[in-house]
């Protein structure tokens, strides 16, 4: 795994996107020089090089925001095929308009099909050889669990194949004086020294999973294999950093306090404010026709009558209530005994406007002015309301801590899990909001405000 400005991202992805982005430029090139073989190419097209950039720049936007760089393993060959095809899509029209605009940068019918066709052709291939380079086992990180115990049980959530590409699990160690719950097949009895076996077995990393560390930590073994050159560390951010959340089963207030994080100064808020100054202006410069449409619908559904928004208190940083502005998508008195009730799937108390705003996600365009005013950020946590963050703080631990910043309209939760209307989903929810917290920055913004085209587009988590 590398860390870029504290997020987690597989190596492998990482050259996936450098050796498309050099597929991507190389076919601006290639395209031009066979639009024009046996003769120069026209001046008028030079230099290639602004024309190279802008056509890698929109293919990495369109493969990102389609999930291409975050669901490709786990969906296989057809849903990697739709969305390449819908990413195709969206480039090509993004590409015309940018020409439409900036006559300048056209690059001429012909070479600009040579270097789509070259550039569909290269993704193909460069996918299918991928999609077969990380099921390698050899490529694999070796790891090696220390204990077999209750927290050791916690790998049965990365059960699917999908969860352990970049990683291969040997076994789980045995620990004196532990209850073992791991099968007997996968479960290590050891003899000799932890690094002769670490050693003999090419391990990579060990991951401490020990039920009471007072009684039975090895600390010279374990300090013995980190000496050695083998990573050690704890389960807690072991799965972090493979699951992108903070797991609630094995958290200690003590790793809260002493891991990194959750630094959030002065001119981080500074940046991120301007951030959402810019985002949303430009996203209510491009989508206020859209608003007024679905204003006009919502008013005619309901008789030219009734409000058009709905305003609802919620919690934002530090705790402080707001009114949150949303499209009505709902009959009004939806709540008519005055009880806050979760929205459920195929809930009738949804109109026929309102079923297609909250599917596309229109209903939450007017939290634009809520970002505008500062009670919200674009990028944050989901606001909730009083209610229902009383009831889950008691349920839940840490539950408040997801407060400490601003809430979105979009976050690390609503693109990495379905919409929640349960206890259960927001403790699911409540992980990845501790990870955004603890993890921010302008780099994670980036890849949540990508990856949330993704969720538009193919209506996820509507309700």
């Amino acid at each position: 795994m590398l860390r870029l400005f504290r997020h987690y991202i597989p190596v492998s992805f990482v050259l996936l996107v450098f050796v498309e982005l050099l597929l991507f430029w190389g076919a601006i090139y290639l395209g031009a020089e066979l639009r024009f073989l046996g003769s120069e190419i026209d001046n008028d097209l030079l230099p290639l090089w602004p024309k190279a950039l802008l056509f890698a720049s929109v293919m990495f936007l369109s493969l990102t925001a389609m999930g291409l760089y975050k669901n490709l393993y786990r969906e296989g060959i057809e849903g990697t095929i739709l969305r390449l095809g819908l990413s195709m899509l969206i480039a090509l029209a993004a590409m015309s308009l940018v020409f439409y605009l900036v006559p300048h940068l056209f690059l001429g019918r012909g070479a600009f099909a040579w270097a789509f066709f070259i550039a569909v052709l290269g993704i193909i291939l460069v996918r299918f050889f991928f999609m077969k380079f990380i099921d390698n086992e050899s490529l694999k990180r070796r790891v090696l669990v220390l204990g077999a115990g209750k927290r050791a049980q916690q790998f049965k959530l990365l059960r699917r194949k999908g969860d352990q590409i970049g990683f291969k699990i040997l076994g789980f160690v045995h620990v004196h004086g532990e209850h073992d719950v791991i099968p007997r097949e996968n479960v290590i009895h050891i003899d000799t020294p932890l690094i002769d076996y670490a050693m003999q077995h090419h391990i990579q990393e060990i991951v401490v999973a020990i039920e009471d560390r007072r009684k039975s930590f090895p600390v010279e073994d374990l300090l013995d294999c980190k000496m050695s050159g083998i990573d050690v560390v704890d389960l807690q951010s072991f799965f972090e950093r493979e699951t992108g959340k903070v797991r609630l089963e094995t958290l200690h207030p003590s790793w809260l306090v002493y891991s990194d994080g959750f630094r959030h100064i002065g001119f981080q808020h500074m940046v991120k404010r301007g951030s959402d100054i810019f985002a949303s202006s430009l996203i209510l410069f491009f989508t206020w026709p859209i608003m007024l449409a679905a204003a006009i619908a919502i008013w005619a559904e309901s008789g030219f009558r009734g409000p058009v928004l709905y305003r609802q208190v919620r919690v934002g940083q530090n705790w402080r209530l707001f009114q949150v502005l949303k499209f009505r998508s709902m009959v009004i008195n939806a709540e008519k005994d005055g009880t806050p009730q979760w929205a459920q799937k195929n809930d009738s108390r949804i109109t026929r406007t309102g079923k297609f705003i909250r599917r596309s996600r229109i209903d939450e365009l007017p939290q634009i002015f809520n970002v505008l005013r500062g009670d919200m950020s674009f990028i944050g946590p989901r606001p909730e309301r009083p209610e229902f963050v009383e009831q889950l703080a008691d349920k839940i631990p840490y539950y408040a801590e997801r407060h400490r910043v601003k809430p979105g309209i979009t976050g690390w939760a609503q693109v990495r899990y379905p919409y929640g209307a349960s206890d259960e989903d927001a403790r699911e929810k409540l992980q990845y909001d501790l990870y955004y917290v603890k993890n921010y920055s302008l780099f994670l913004d980036c890849l949540i405000l990508f990856q949330t085209a993704e969720v538009v587009i193919f209506g996820q988590g509507a309700r």
